[in-house]
């Protein structure tokens, strides 16, 4: 914190001059006009002092003294017209002078310089996108700082621990020297502020990287000509990764198998609350064994596990992911319940997240349906979204996915409730602002929740931190691969699931596909492995397995 600099008392005493100049005049003017009324038309004298004693009580409105009694219709309407006037200075001088004198005295006194600390990442406006990423660098131990020019904002970030600096843009802040010690700039404001930001950084000659938010796409350009090194649409993003868990011709949930053989399937299914598989684990229903199908992921609470383990528990709601003959997953498909795979998917909301979705999905061949309070091109039912009659004259019943894109996590927490009451098989979808609303969401009936402050943020870590990846889709891929030094090994006997975090789920063998086999069975040399797993697992059987495979 900073004390209160001369300079801010200057400025204080400029603000306080009009009053200080003007109040004196006024007292002194009305106790000469009340002196000489008292003389002249009541006929009792008063002196100077006296009669400034009246004005200063009367105008302050604190009361009388002596004097509470007037007779001549003139000095009546004095005493009237100074009490009115008393009280209205005080009405308007508090709010215009004083009270704005009070704020800045406390602005001043907020923090506008990080003592003591250098190559920091700074951090222009502070929001929930910029939460996720200083939550990261704090992990790796990263240093920030955030630029802040909100008050309450300021204060309850200083309540949290938060380093932050106050200022305003438009006063010239932040201070070149907090720019200069830093070693990178993420601009987190409206694109103007932002692009402004980034000028004054070049400006002051910063040299280090400066990353972007951009609401508008269209305003990449113009921060990337203004010094912007990278600039991200987090929105656009989202909108990508939403229309990707509606539609697998966006984004396949398993990829390659379609290419791989026609003797094999992936089938999506729920686990209803009536189904016999509800709240028991995987080693207890043993489904391989009881369908001989394989379970090769399965999601719960908007999370992929694409390393199911024995003691993983399949609650009501879980969606499995299980590859195998058709044959075998009509048997799974009897214990659980399929996910609708025809019908329309509805997009509730169109702002820009919205639009950007029914783009994406019209380009792979969706038929979409469109749900917004306001008329426009693209909508196809106007009303709101918690309206039972608007959802079910959109065809929510029927429909294969709802993407549930509104501006508000509370209207999309309570649409999320009555859209699954309406719709209890469809796979829901929902946009959700703040992270930490994504829990609450799911509770109330989501099967995947996807936060713009979570893309947004590791969109920034991704950058910043160099991290590997950006866990905004998670996918599982079926590859064909030989033998290798699992010849003469079972695969159950290999731990293979273990130790690369991959099923083998099929072995070709001449013409013949085999999809089910014990510890005794024996890989050949000249066999081939279907094996399904994350990008990851994949690499690590091969350096395992195939490590010396020609």
């Amino acid at each position: 914190m900073r004390a209160v600099t001369i300079r801010d008392m200057s400025s204080t005493f400029r603000r306080l001059r009009p009053v200080i100049l003007i109040l004196p005049i006024v007292v002194v003017g009305f106790a000469l006009i009340y002196s000489l009324g008292m003389t002249h038309l009541e006929g009792r004298p008063r002196d100077f002092w006296s009669s400034l004693e009246w004005a200063s009580e009367t105008l302050t409105s604190t009361g009388y003294g002596a004097d509470a009694e007037w007779h001549h219709p003139a000095m009546v309407l004095l005493v009237i017209f100074a009490q009115f006037l008393g009280v209205s200075m005080v009405f308007f001088v508090l709010p215009l002078y004083l009270v704005p004198v009070l704020e800045d005295t406390l602005s001043g006194r907020m923090p506008r310089k990080i003592p003591k600390l250098r190559n920091y990442v700074l951090i222009y406006r502070w929001g929930p996108a910029v939460a996720t990423l200083l939550d990261s660098l704090q992990a790796a131990k990263v240093p920030a700082v955030v630029f802040e020019e909100d008050e309450a904002t300021t204060r309850r970030l200083v309540d949290r621990g938060v380093r932050v600096v106050y200022g305003r843009l438009e006063d010239g802040d932040p201070e070149p020297e907090v720019i200069k010690r830093s070693r990178v700039i993420v601009a987190n404001g409206t694109d103007h502020d932002n692009g402004a930001v980034i000028i004054a950084a070049r400006q002051f000659g910063f040299k280090g990287e400066i990353l972007a938010l951009a609401r508008d796409p269209f305003h990449r350009h113009p921060m990337t000509r203004a010094g912007a090194n990278v600039v991200f649409t987090p929105q656009h993003i989202l909108a990508a990764a939403l229309a990707a868990r509606a539609s697998e011709r966006i984004t396949p949930r398993v990829a390659g198998i379609r290419q791989l053989s026609s003797h094999l399937d992936v089938a999506e299914l729920r686990i209803h609350r009536e189904s016999t598989l509800a709240g028991k684990t995987l080693a207890e229903v043993n489904l391989r064994r009881t369908t001989g199908a394989t379970i090769i992921g399965f999601w719960q609470g908007g999370e992929f596990s694409a390393q199911p383990q024995a003691s993983d528990r399949l609650v009501a709601g879980t969606i499995i992911v299980a590859i195998g003959s058709p044959e075998r997953l009509k048997k799974l498909a009897d214990l659980a319940r399929p996910l609708p795979s025809k019908g329309p998917i509805v997009v509730v909301g169109y702002g820009e997240v919205g639009r950007k979705v029914v783009e994406l999905l019209h380009d792979a061949g969706e038929e979409t349906r469109v749900i917004n309070r306001d008329e426009g091109e693209g909508v196809d039912f106007v009303g709101d979204a918690l309206d039972h009659a608007v959802l079910e004259k959109a065809g929510i019943v029927e429909a294969r996915a709802v993407i549930v894109a509104l501006s508000s996590d509370s209207a999309t927490l309570f649409a999320i409730s009555i859209i699954r009451g309406l719709s209890p098989e469809a796979v829901l979808i929902a946009r959700v602002n703040r992270g930490e609303n994504v829990n609450r969401i799911h509770g109330a009936g989501a099967d995947f929740a996807l936060s713009l402050s979570h893309v947004a943020g590791q969109m920034l870590s991704h950058h910043l931190l160099k991290e590997s990846a950006v866990a905004i889709e998670t996918r599982i891929k079926v590859v064909k691969l030989k033998a290798g030094s699992l010849a003469g090994h079972s695969p159950t006997g290999a731990r293979v699931q273990r130790r690369t975090g991959c099923s083998i789920v099929a072995i070709e063998r001449g013409e013949e596909t085999v999809l089910e086999f014990d510890d005794a069975f024996s890989i050949q040399p000249d066999d081939t492995i279907y094996v399904c797993g994350p990008t990851q697992g994949i690499a690590r059987y091969r350096r395992t397995f195939l490590k010396n495979a020609k």
